[in-house]
């Protein structure tokens, strides 16, 4: 069952652990041996998307890891 925002983000701020994942066999970073294809040039440009964005909406991340399939970050919502 799905939840308004509004009833899982506390107004005053908070500690929030975030997690993306990559599904039907995609890969975030790191090698595909299925294609033999390298992935991890998406390193860089997701850790420069992930300091902008906190940027723009005044959150501050307290750390990242990206991994071959999903990319985890917990971060303190400012108000």
């Amino acid at each position: 069952m799905t939840y308004p925002r509004s009833h899982l983000i506390d107004p005053d701020g908070g500690y929030y652990h975030i997690n993306s994942r990559c599904v039907r066999r995609a890969f975030l970073c790191g090698d595909d041996e299925l294609t033999n294809r390298n992935f991890d040039h998406r390193r860089a440009w997701i850790e420069k998307r992930i300091i902008s964005l906190s940027e723009i909406f005044a959150i501050d991340v307290l750390g990242y890891a990206i991994m071959t399939a999903c990319a985890e970050y917990p971060w303190l919502l400012s108000h």
